[in-house]
């Protein structure tokens, strides 16, 4: 049953305000009050890699756990990791405690962490790491540690997540002092809120003598050799750090603002007016066939039939008798809309959630958390509309397709994601996501997303078949020879574009939050884009179909579901451009990964849009057909 109008108005009003105030989020999680001189504790993250500095390019994909080996960073005397959520361990977090100490209002001057001996192999690799632009990673109450940067195009300072692990303008150099600046807000008389953490590191070649002596003037600062980790030699690396408190009249409630940095907005915007001139385009071509063509067709084919003189049909109504044929391997094309709206239900009220601000940036990984456990929900959807397709096709496998649609899209996409996982292992990369968390996937898969989809299948199979509006023959009509971009391969490419073209710019910036290190908080945009994505996919196969039919072409159930869903093909063709030219990845782990990602990003692409198409072209068929009088 489709929504009321009321409701459809007052969600693009809620989404076309998100858009245009760019980015509304509630806090997440409870404000932490603090006394001057109680300790603020700092927790440490994965090191990911991040944009070069000269040339934004990304020359790694893969993670690390901060206390890895090899990177010889100073541990507290009692190890604690934090609990997660599964979206943030999906995405490589691993967060641990840390043997910082800073206490609330209390600066300190070059205080020692600690002292490391790093051998010449861990020496290699750490230089290797500095070299493809890691980053370290900090919480400090719950805030990232963030560098700031100069945003060259709107001369605007920004923070950036994370920390250079080292400096490589001539060779690559080690930081091992960092000079924390923390900001905080007053509440109440002696009562802090931390707001802001921005850290400086430096690379400092310290003499041993400095830290031997109990002299608390000390100055860091004044170490002007970088430390250059030899290769063949042992080195002693001296990790240090200060501490400085700042007053600043940033509210809690906002402390996110400076780390949601929008890069050129008018970017957005013209991504905008582009996906909506495509959409104006597709409507008035569509409109003009439905209101001027093929309201003629029916008019006319609706007076021969009130004509006592027999006379031969032409057009779309040749194919009355044969529109309805059950397509090939109508299990599978159910199996796909099944999961397909699945998808679409997930994607939709995810996007609902967070236009209306409850996937908070503090919350990590709850974008990941929330896709997966609406995935899970609509389970149901999948069965009850692969039951329903399969069904009106006359099918009689009812268990096997229930069986399918349980389980053969969700295990294409978690075999793919298990083998990615043995490529992330064989490199010890904090990626890699544990065996608990592999089968706590499993779980939610078996004990709530298989069982709803058995129910959704019972009721849909319980449901009357949908009824053709017109009778199939028995024999199949022979299709005339087609014109080039009639054929299906040149149909489906065509087609493809324009969902694409509708998406492609804002297609970039989410590229970039999953690969840069960057947080994508434009939901009112993604929002409007997935709308026009729908209407785009919806006009453009509808637009193919009546060409089809008016070539007496009758196949149009795989050609709606491939025209649309060859979008697919296009953002995949587009993530090999991405990685040409924004990338720099030489390493055959990190390019698996990349690709592997790209791929099922591209594959739930094509089933989602496939769908969208597919329902949009059956709706226009079902709707023409039975306008006309047929004997």
């Amino acid at each position: 049953m489709a929504p009321p109008r009321s409701f459809i108005i007052t969600c693009i009003l809620i989404l076309t305000i998100s858009a245009n105030t760019f980015a509304f989020y509630l806090p997440g999680v409870a404000p932490r009050d603090y006394r001057e001189g109680d300790e603020v504790e700092v927790h440490v993250n994965s090191l990911t890699p991040m944009m070069g500095p000269a040339t934004q390019q990304l020359k790694s994909v893969i993670p690390y756990d901060y206390y890895y080996k090899p990177f010889h960073f100073c541990q507290p005397k009692e190890l604690k990791s934090q609990p997660e959520s599964l979206g943030s361990i999906l995405f490589g977090d691993r967060i641990f405690s840390s043997a910082y100490v800073l206490k609330m209002k209390v600066d300190e001057k070059c205080k020692l962490l600690c002292n490391q001996t790093v051998p010449p192999e861990d020496a290699k690799f750490i230089n290797q790491r500095i070299r493809e632009n890691y980053a370290i990673n900090w919480l400090i109450d719950g805030l990232p540690a963030a560098s700031k940067k100069l945003d060259a195009k709107t001369h605007t300072n920004f923070n950036s997540i994370g920390f250079e692990l080292g400096d490589q303008t001539a060779e690559p150099s080690l930081n091992n002092h960092y000079d924390i600046t923390i900001q905080y807000h007053t509440q109440d008389k002696n009562k802090y809120r931390v707001v802001g953490v921005i850290v400086k590191p430096f690379s400092r070649k310290y003499d041993a003598t400095l830290f031997s002596q109990k002299d608390e003037n000390k100055d860091c600062n004044s170490v002007i050799n970088r430390l250059v980790l030899s290769e063949t030699n042992s080195n002693e690396v001296f990790y240090t750090y200060d501490i400085s408190w700042v007053s600043s009249s940033t509210a809690w409630a906002t402390r996110w603002d400076s780390y949601l940095h929008t890069f050129d907005p008018r970017i957005h915007w013209f991504s905008l007016v582009n996906s909506i001139v495509i959409v104006l385009f597709l409507t008035g071509m569509v409109a003009m066939i439905l209101l001027r063509a093929l309201h003629k067709d029916i008019s006319r084919y609706n007076q021969i039939e009130d004509k006592e003189d027999v006379q031969e049909d032409f057009g779309w109504k040749l194919v009355h008798g044969d529109v309805f044929r059950p397509p090939v391997n109508v299990m599978l094309l159910s199996v796909f809309l099944g999961s397909g709206a699945q998808l679409f239900f997930m994607t939709a009220v995810t996007l609902v959630f967070a236009v209306l601000g409850f996937l908070s940036p503090s919350n990590r990984g709850s974008l990941a958390t929330v896709m997966i456990i609406f995935y899970m929900l609509f389970g149901s959807v999948a069965g009850y509309v692969s039951a329903r397709v399969y069904k009106m096709f006359n099918g009689d496998s009812w268990k096997k397709n229930v069986f399918l649609t349980a389980f053969l899209f969700p295990s294409l996409i978690f075999a793919i994601f298990v083998v990615l996982n043995f490529f992330l292992v064989s490199a010890k990369s904090s990626g890699a996501v544990p065996a608990t968390t592999l089968l706590a996937i499993i779980g939610l898969w078996f004990l709530i997303s298989v069982p709803l989809c058995f129910i959704g299948s019972f009721f849909g199979f319980r449901k009357p078949k949908i009824e053709h509006p017109v009778r199939t023959n028995q024999i199949p009509r022979q299709i005339p020879d087609q014109v080039f971009y009639l054929r299906p391969i040149p149909s489906m490419l065509m087609g493809g574009v324009l969902p694409f073209g509708a998406i492609f710019i804002e297609l970039y910036f989410i590229m970039n939050s999953i690969w840069g290190n960057k947080v994508y908080y434009l939901f009112g945009f993604a929002a409007l884009v997935f709308i026009i994505l729908t209407i785009t996919c919806s006009e453009v196969t509808i637009l193919l179909c009546y060409f089809h039919l008016c070539a007496e072409d009758y196949h149009w159930s795989w050609r709606a579901f491939l025209t649309s869903g060859a979008s697919g093909l296009y953002i995949f063709i587009y993530s090999i451009m991405y990685f040409a030219t924004r990338l720099q990845i030489t390493s055959l782990t990190s390019t698996v990964i990349y690709f592997g990602w790209s791929g099922v990003m591209s594959l739930m692409f094509f089933v989602l849009t496939g769908t969208i198409g597919y329902f949009a072209c059956l709706a226009f068929i079902r709707r023409i057909f039975m306008s006309i009088k047929v004997d």
